[in-house]
C-alpha cells in the first residue's frame, strides 16, 4: 500500500477540488463575482475558556458541526461473468449466440463534504465523487437528498434543499501551531470530531497531485473523513481533509488538507467557466538528482532556478523564446528555486498574461518576454528537445 492514503473508502487518486461559499444567516453576506453564489464573511473566535486554559471548543463545533455531511455513493462496476470472456474466440462465441460477456455489480463508497453555499452547493474530494453513478448527501439534521455534478467532472455536487446550514471560508492567514479540529464520518461510524494543531504548511512534492500545497495537521483523520472539513477554532473552514501518511490505512498523525484559498479560487473558475483555468508555460523539467552527484558523493549545493529539457512546440515557452538547456532564474522578478515553485507560480497566473523570464544560458542572463497559455487538459504534446 503507497504511504500516502486518500481517507476514503474507496482509497484512490484524487484531484484538487471546487468550491463554492455563503454566509451564515447571522452574520453580513458578500456576494462573489458569480451573482448565483454568495461567499461567507469569516467568523470572529470565540471559544471558551479559563486562567488554566481552553476548556471547550463546543461553540466552533456547534457552528460548523451542520454543515458537514456525509455522503454515500454507488459505483456501477462491470467485470466478465466468466473466465472464458478474456479469451477472444470464447468471447465473440458468446456474443455471437446473444450471450452477454459483461455483468454490473454496485458498489459502496463513503466520504464526507461541507455545505459552503447557501445555493446547495457542496464541496468534496474528487475521489470521493468522481466515479460515482448515484450520490446521497445525508445532512447532520436528518434530511438526505440526491446530489449532481453541475456540468463539470471536479468535485462540486449540489442539492436542492432550503435553509441549508454553512461554513464560512477563514481568509486570514493560517500559522503553524494554530488549533484546527477535524469533521468527517470516519469509517461510517458517523459524524466525529477530531483536534490537533497545523503541523506545517505548504506541503508539496508528495506525489498526491499535480498541484499541491498542503496543510499538514496531526487532528486525526481516517478513510471516510475524505472531503470533510478542517475549521479552526471559531468555525471557520481552514481546508479540506484530502490525505493521510500511513502505513496501516488508518491516522498516524500525518495529515493533509488543501487550504481553503486554494479550494476557494479553484470554485470561481468552476462556477464562472466550467473548469478550472490556469497557466501553462509548455516546457519539461529536466527532473537532477538533488541529493546526490554523479559520482555518488552528497550534493550539499544550492541549485539555481529551474533548468528546462524541452519546450512544447508551438507553446507559450517556445513562441516567448525559452530554449531547451535555459535555467529560468525568475518570473517577474520573483525567484524560482525548484519546479515545484514554477509550476505553481505559473498557475496561478491568468492566461494571455505577459510575464518577464529571466534565463541563464550559456553563462549569460536573457531577459524574455512570454505570454502564459492556458493549460491544457493532459494529453502528450510535441516537444523540442535538446537534441533538435
Amino acid at each position: 500500500m503507497s504511504r500516502f492514503s486518500h481517507v476514503s473508502s474507496l482509497m484512490i487518486a484524487c484531484s484538487l477540488v471546487a468550491v463554492a461559499g455563503c454566509q451564515p444567516k447571522e452574520q453580513a453576506e458578500q456576494q462573489s463575482t458569480n451573482p448565483n453564489v454568495t461567499i461567507s464573511q469569516e467568523r470572529p473566535i470565540s471559544i471558551q475558556g479559563s486562567a488554566n486554559g481552553v476548556v471547550s471548543y463546543a461553540p466552533a463545533v456547534k457552528a460548523a458541526a451542520p454543515a458537514v455531511v456525509n455522503i454515500f455513493t454507488t459505483e456501477i462496476i462491470k467485470h466478465n461473468n466468466h473466465p472464458l470472456m478474456n479469451d477472444p474466440m470464447f468471447r465473440r462465441f458468446f456474443e455471437f449466440h446473444g450471450m452477454s460477456s459483461q455483468e454490473s455489480e454496485p458498489r459502496s463508497g463513503l466520504g464526507s463534504g461541507v455545505i459552503v453555499s447557501k445555493e446547495g452547493y457542496v464541496l468534496t474530494n474528487n475521489h470521493v465523487v468522481g466515479k460515482a453513478n448515484e450520490i446521497i448527501v445525508a445532512l447532520n439534521d436528518g434530511r438526505k437528498a440526491k446530489a449532481k455534478d453541475p456540468d463539470s467532472d471536479l468535485a462540486i455536487i449540489k442539492i436542492d434543499l432550503k435553509d441549508l446550514p454553512t461554513l464560512p471560508f477563514k481568509t486570514t492567514p493560517t500559522e503553524v501551531g494554530d488549533v484546527v479540529l477535524a469533521i468527517g464520518n470516519p469509517f461510517g461510524v458517523g459524524q466525529t470530531v477530531t483536534q490537533g494543531i497545523v503541523s506545517a504548511l505548504g506541503r508539496n512534492g508528495l506525489g498526491i497531485n499535480t498541484f499541491e500545497d498542503f496543510i499538514q495537521t496531526d487532528a486525526a483523520i481516517n478513510p471516510g473523513n475524505s472531503g470533510g472539513a478542517l475549521i479552526d477554532v471559531a468555525g471557520n473552514l481552514v481546508g479540506i481533509n484530502t490525505a493521510i501518511y500511513s502505513r496501516s490505512g488508518g491516522s498516524m498523525g500525518i495529515g493533509f488538507a488543501i487550504p481553503a484559498k486554494l479550494a476557494q479560487s479553484v470554485m470561481v473558475d468552476i462556477i464562472d467557466h466550467g473548469q478550472v483555468v490556469r497557466g501553462w508555460l509548455g516546457v519539461e523539467i529536466k527532473q537532477a538528482n538533488q541529493n546526490f552527484n554523479e559520482n555518488g558523493s552528497l550534493n550539499n549545493t544550492t541549485s539555481e532556478g529551474v533548468e528546462i529539457a524541452g519546450v512544447v512546440r508551438g507553446g507559450p515557452a517556445a513562441e516567448g523564446g525559452i530554449k531547451p538547456n535555459d535555467v529560468i532564474l525568475s518570473i517577474n522578478g520573483q525567484k524560482t528555486k525548484n519546479d515545484t515553485e514554477l509550476v505553481k507560480m505559473i498557475a496561478g497566473i491568468k492566461p494571455d498574461t505577459a510575464v518577464n523570464v529571466v534565463v541563464k544560458r550559456d553563462k549569460q542572463e536573457v531577459e524574455l518576454s512570454v505570454k502564459v497559455g492556458k493549460r491544457p487538459k493532459a494529453e502528450q504534446p510535441e516537444m523540442i528537445d535538446d537534441e533538435q
